[in-house]
């Protein structure tokens, strides 16, 4: 057996630090704590010079949708169902692109999957 015994292992310099741990579930703390807070808030969005309104949730949900009475003639239909879409569409963005720069506050940028 080699003098000076093992250098490896627990508590040789090779593991993490108790102060990164801490550090760490801080952080993942606060993370939680920032998705929490957008999946609380709503976003709106218009289309259509405003003929549709789309709100979400920041869990992504649809939560209203206004519809200017005015676009409901039986001509313009497929119009106001494509102006749907795209105010809901981009209400939802609006949701993951809080929600990403939410992430990007702890992750420094890096694109981990959030």
């Amino acid at each position: 057996m080699a003098k000076g015994g093992f250098r490896g292992g627990f508590g040789g310099g090779g593991g993490m630090n108790l102060g990164a741990m801490k550090k760490m579930q801080q952080m993942q703390q606060d993370m939680m704590k920032m998705q929490a807070e957008v999946e609380e808030r709503e976003f709106t969005a218009t289309a259509g010079g405003g003929m549709v309104k789309a709100t979400v949730t920041g869990k992504r949900e649809l939560k209203s949708l206004e519809i200017d009475p005015e676009a409901l003639t039986p001509e313009d239909a497929e119009m106001v169902c494509d102006t749907v879409v795209a105010a809901v569409n981009e209400a939802l963005r609006q949701a993951e692109s809080a929600m990403n720069d939410g992430m990007a506050k702890f992750t420094g940028g890096l694109n981990l999957g959030f």
